[in-house]
């Protein structure tokens, strides 16, 4: 793949919350996984070894600012991290709030379907977008 043919580098992949030289935050459109949100690297780099030692750990602690205004916005039952690349070589984190009554909980979400989620839940999860955008702001305005 090419920068050309990245989609991550064609796009912002999502509804852009926090963007710097080094990395963007977004949050993902996804019906069943309100507040999927990723960390994406802004350079077409397909690993995180590619990436200067100072930048990697800035990228980490973005991802870990994530999770921490999930936790806080939307009380998750658990946050998966996952930085896979396979379909999409560019280095970016996927920070996925996880309820016990989500459509694939305990597998991961792209695996096989356990039930369909609850669209009253879902409605309440999306309720709180709002304060997860908020959240999510704060911290990376806190960091400077």
């Amino acid at each position: 793949m090419t920068q050309s043919s990245c989609v991550l580098c064609a796009g912002d992949g999502g509804e852009v919350l926090f963007r710097d030289g080094l990395l963007r935050v977004v949050l993902v459109d996804d019906a069943d996984y309100p507040g999927f949100a990723r960390v994406i690297a802004n350079a077409h780099v397909r690993e995180m070894t590619d990436i200067e030692p100072a930048d990697r750990q800035r990228l980490l602690e973005a991802v870990i600012a994530v999770e921490s205004a999930q936790r806080e916005a939307l009380a998750p039952y658990k946050i998966n991290l996952a930085s896979l690349g396979n379909v999409t070589p560019h280095v970016h984190w996927h920070v996925i709030p996880r309820f016990a009554d989500d459509a694939h909980f305990p597998g991961p979400i792209w695996g096989a379907r356990q039930r369909e989620p609850d669209p009253a839940r879902l409605a309440e999860r999306r309720a709180r977008l709002g304060a997860l955008r908020a959240a999510i702001v704060a911290r990376f305005a806190a960091a400077g």
